[in-house]
This record gives structure tokens, C-alpha cells and sequence, in this order.
């Protein structure tokens, strides 16, 4: 399965044509390389996706045979982002909120 359609299954981008575009700039990598969309992905890829600032570390542990709901999502991957990746996100959102009341 092609990396930005897995994206889309597993619900980390909205649209495949948004997961085709952040294969595009480069903040997709399937074990340590940047990829292209077209990429297949295997059952053990480990896949660093970076969106809103955080880099995700997903696992994959299956392919979906199409879009899943999100209860099923954990069927087919293993998020395993640090939680210091959150916690640099929302400190960023409160220093932007300081300054933006600040000036």
C-alpha cells in the first residue's frame, strides 16, 4: 500500500492528495529515508511523519484494506511518539498566544 493512501486509512491526514503533498516536501520518512508518495509500506516499516510541528513515530503492524474508523485505527499501527513531542507543541501554542497578546 502506497505511503500517503496508509496515511489516509489510518486517519493522520484528511485527504490522500494532503498526504501526497507532505511526501512531496519531505515530512514523511519510512525508516530513517524520505520517501516519495508512491512508496509501498510494509507490516514493521516505521514510519516519522511530522504534521502540526509534532514528529510522529508510527509502527506499522498491518495494512487496512480501506479508510478505517477510529476506534480500528489502533489495529493497524503502534504510535510510539514521545510525549515530549506534545509537550514542546503546547508549549509553542502558549508562547505564540504570550506574544501575540504582548505586541
Amino acid at each position: 500500500m502506497r505511503i500517503d493512501k496508509y496515511l489516509w486509512c489510518i486517519r493522520y491526514v484528511k485527504t490522500r492528495n494532503v498526504g501526497t503533498q507532505a511526501c512531496k516536501k519531505g515530512a514523511v520518512k519510512v525508516n530513517g529515508a524520505t520517501v516519495k508518495p508512491a512508496r509501498d509500506v510494509y507490516p514493521g516499516d516505521l514510519i516519522i511523519f511530522r504534521k502540526n510541528q509534532i514528529n510522529y513515530q508510527i509502527e506499522v503492524l498491518d495494512l487496512p484494506p480501506n479508510r478505517v474508523g477510529a476506534k480500528l485505527v489502533d489495529l493497524y499501527r503502534n504510535d510510539t511518539t514521545p510525549k515530549e513531542q506534545f509537550e514542546q507543541a503546547e508549549l509553542l501554542k502558549y508562547a505564540k498566544t504570550y506574544y501575540r497578546k504582548k505586541g
